[in-house]
């Protein structure tokens, strides 16, 4: 019993330190050090010989799902790689290399786009595209308009007629425009495409009227807006819509959220004569905006 008890303490004393010490995953790790960095290491890319066969196969092989916008403009090095995905290869974790020159493709793009937006800008605004037409003189006393510019679009929302009109006008119809017609649609058809202009500037008197006043459109301060049109092409007009309960709410919301960025705002609740179109212009009244 002596002698077997005397072996195993020669024995524990002949071990190796290795064996004795203690487990050096079991002490505490520092902050950012890696439990097994053995284990943690990324797989490896394919290598070139599976990356060969993959480029061999990827011709005949059905697609395995649609190739996105981004992975077109990184080309086939991206596609090689998400082939090789799906057939089982590993993949690295670390991500795709651009390919040459994609950045600086995508920014003159938006460079491009931008210088695009800025030299159809009027009014100080790349919102608002169009063209500057200066002086506008009227047939009659009271008429034209001193600094007039002709809209095509505001805020993406091309008129269905260029429209002249001077730049408060223009910027009062770019905020109702934002505020009003788009809160008021949201994505209904896709979105508000464009609007249907039944008016802009004409030199003549108010409703058209014999010795009435000059009105606000022969100043270059009015538009007329009839309808809307979505991106799927349905039209929605003041004249069949504002008394209906599909398009009613929207239009009237539209109609109240012109107040404030127009000095007059006239609709169907207004008179005989805008039944079916919205007036809209920047006239100032002492008591505020008119809205009818």
């Amino acid at each position: 019993m002596k002698r077997s008890i005397a072996v195993l303490f020669v024995g524990c004393l002949a071990l190796p330190a290795a064996a004795t010490a203690p487990d050096a995953t079991m002490r505490p790790l520092a902050r950012g050090e890696l439990a097994n960095p053995v284990l943690m290491r990324p797989k490896l890319r394919p290598s070139a010989k599976a990356l060969e066969a993959v480029k061999a196969a990827l011709p005949h092989r059905p697609k395995l799902r649609p190739v996105s916008e981004q992975e077109e403009a990184m080309g086939r090095d991206a596609q090689i790689i998400l082939a090789s995905a799906a057939m089982g290869l590993p993949n690295s974790l670390y991500p795709v290399t651009r390919p040459k020159g994609l950045a600086e493709k995508v920014m003159g793009e938006r460079s491009k786009a931008k210088r695009a937006r800025a030299k159809g800008a009027v009014c100080g605004d790349p919102s608002i595209q169009g063209d500057v037409v200066g002086a506008v003189p009227g047939r009659f006393r009271g008429c034209g308009v001193k600094n007039a510019v002709k809209v095509r679009s505001v805020s993406g929302v091309v008129l269905s007629q260029s429209a002249i009109m001077d730049c408060g006008t223009a910027k009062a119809l770019k905020k109702w425009v934002e505020k009003g017609v788009k809160p008021a649609l949201g994505n209904r058809g896709g979105g508000v495409k464009s609007l249907r202009v039944a008016a802009h500037y004409a030199c003549r008197t108010r409703n058209n009227k014999k010795n009435a006043k000059i009105s606000e459109h022969g100043k270059g301060r009015a538009i007329d807006v009839s309808g809307i049109k979505l991106k799927n092409d349905e039209v929605i007009t003041v004249l069949k819509g504002w008394r209906s309960a599909k398009n009613g709410p929207a239009l009237k919301r539209m109609h109240k959220a012109a107040c404030g960025p127009f000095g007059t705002v006239l609709g169907p609740n207004a008179d005989r004569y805008h039944q079916d179109h919205f007036h809209f212009d920047t006239a100032r009244h002492r008591s505020g905006s008119y809205c009818r």
